[in-house]
């Protein structure tokens, strides 16, 4: 369904109703699911679904127009939304991530204890030498990785929707490519796979609350003007990609914590993988005895070993590698497909670190 111009979206959030605001998530091709008056939990499933043992996707209740299961009945079809909000019109609003390919970094502010540093940013092993006095929330850790990378924090990304949640923590919404990698959700206390500490991922098998959603803390409100969510960044993308997030990867270990990469790191970077890439195009001379799969193999193992170093991104990376195979091989794009992935995420976990020289 065609996403909604900002202009369709409910501006004066503060005094959407929620009929309206699943109305417009909907539009936008977000499915919907009800939240419990006043919490921000979905509505309780009913009680057969309270007794009986069956996953949510198999669940009967969803074929009868009920939202058992939360995220699991989240839908699109007025007609439910109709009887759900029209019914009931003090329900919340969730939005389920994964169908909608939204990436929602959830930002807390709450106080908890501060673990150790190298659980701050999974991956990435700080320094004994860096100050960590004032540390206390997900904005104090995201805003040194998007520093690391030479980018602006989220949490100012005013091109994207934010969301202020009642506690004081942040909701960064952004879009990713329909036919692009899944993610999977995580929390930032996680010891396997995280972004940041204090920083969740709600993308696939995980929901967030919408705008004008109220709870007995208070009112979850947009920031700014901007209602829509933005393209996810591509360094955003690369870093995901890092902590293990895309379904079925394994996060790349142990990143420096150090100042941004240099230009003439990205140049030499660039130039790696340029040579590599002439490599597999020049296959496309011969049908056979070319050793493309090989050549092929080797650019993306290389190209993973770069973006794990931080000399080149994640999406770039790819399209490079699948232009180059498909230009050589076209009537090969499935193999290709599958021997990039492969040799990326191998790749992956041995960064290949560049002096930098010109």
């Amino acid at each position: 369904m065609p996403r909604q111009s900002e202009t369709s979206v409910p501006r004066t959030a503060g005094h959407a109703s929620p009929y309206d605001v699943a109305r417009w998530c909907a539009a936008n091709g977000w499915p919907v699911h009800p939240l419990a008056a006043g919490r921000k939990t979905p509505v309780a499933n009913c009680a057969s679904c309270r007794e009986a043992t069956h996953r949510p996707h198999q669940c009967p209740c969803h074929s009868a127009g009920k939202w058992c299961h939360g995220f699991h009945a989240a839908t699109t079809n007025p007609k439910l939304l109709d009887a759900w909000w029209g019914n009931n019109p003090t329900l919340g609003v969730g939005v389920s991530c994964g169908p909608a390919s939204l990436v929602v970094l959830d930002i807390d502010a709450h106080c908890a204890e501060v673990p150790d540093r190298n659980r701050l940013l999974p991956g990435i092993p700080i320094h004994e030498s860096v100050n960590l006095d004032g540390l206390a929330s997900g904005f104090d850790t995201l805003a040194p990785l998007a520093a690391l990378r030479g980018k602006k924090s989220p949490t100012d990304d005013d091109s994207t929707l934010r969301v202020r949640t009642p506690s004081g923590g942040l909701h960064v919404w952004y879009q990713a490519p329909r036919h692009g990698p899944k993610y999977k959700s995580s929390v930032g206390s996680s010891p396997k796979v995280a972004l940041a500490w204090q920083v969740d991922i709600r993308a696939a098998n995980g929901y967030i609350v919408t705008p004008a959603t109220r709870t007995a803390a208070g009112t979850y409100r947009a920031l700014g003007t901007t209602r829509i969510p933005a393209p996810l960044p591509s360094w955003l993308a690369t870093e995901l990609h890092r902590t293990g997030h895309p379904v079925n990867s394994i996060p790349t270990p142990n990143l420096r914590l150090s100042p941004s990469r240099t230009a003439p790191a990205r140049k030499q970077a660039h130039r790696l993988l340029e040579a590599l890439l002439a490599q597999v195009e020049a296959c496309a001379a011969s049908s056979e005895g070319t050793a493309f799969t090989e050549k092929l193999n080797r650019a993306a193992y290389t190209a993973g070993g770069l973006i794990a170093a931080g000399h080149l991104e994640y999406n770039q990376a790819h399209d490079l590698l699948t232009a180059a195979a498909d230009a050589a091989r076209p009537h090969r794009h499935r193999h290709s497909s599958a021997v990039i992935s492969s040799a990326l995420s191998a790749g992956a976990s041995r960064p290949l670190h560049l002096k930098g020289r010109p």
